[in-house]
């Protein structure tokens, strides 16, 4: 484990609500529904979520854009956002546990909307990037037709695509150069 389990948990629920829509040449909206976005809050463990809602769906993809924004920045862009996030939010770090998951850290005030906590824990969880300068672990998907994230948590940092579906395409492309040259 690179960071801590709430760091990675969080980052990873980011990035797939990004990728919902970004990782997509097929054009398909993978959170367009709020089946879609019921199915998110379980796979990502928002227990405290509401039962989604055609307005929560809008709140919720509304933040693909920032959070696109923040993983693509430099070092000190995604400072300057994540602080902005934090003081919007009048966050305050304070440990919880809850459900199956030990302590880990929550920072948005108790009764926050979900657009607030999303933003709150990517921000938490960007900070542990940030720290530790990491934000090379963040990249877009090498595939030229995605503008999908790539979180790398490999001890390698050999991530290139942010899904299989991308690294199968390249492969294949690759496959194909390979035998129309030969």
């Amino acid at each position: 484990m690179l960071f801590a389990h709430d760091t990675e948990m969080n980052l990873l629920a980011a990035v797939t609500l990004v990728n919902s829509r970004y990782s997509n040449p097929m054009d398909v909206d993978r959170m367009a529904d709020a089946e879609d976005l019921d199915n998110w809050f379980r796979e990502h463990s928002y227990s405290y979520a509401p039962a989604a809602t055609a307005e929560l769906v809008e709140e919720v993809t509304a933040l693909r854009e920032p959070l696109h924004s923040l993983f693509t920045s430099t070092r000190d862009g995604a400072v300057d956002r994540v602080n902005a996030w934090l003081a919007e939010a009048d966050a305050l770090p304070r440990l919880v546990r809850h459900d199956d998951l030990d302590w880990h850290i929550h920072a948005e005030p108790p009764g926050s909307s979900l657009r607030t906590q999303i933003l709150v824990e990517t921000a938490m969880a960007m900070i542990d990037v940030i720290r530790s300068d990491e934000m090379q672990r963040l990249s877009v998907c090498d595939d030229e037709n995605c503008d999908g994230i790539v979180l790398d948590l490999s001890r390698n940092r050999s991530r290139r695509y942010c899904s299989t579906a991308c690294g199968n395409r390249a492969a294949v492309a690759a496959y194909r150069a390979r035998q129309a040259g030969g």
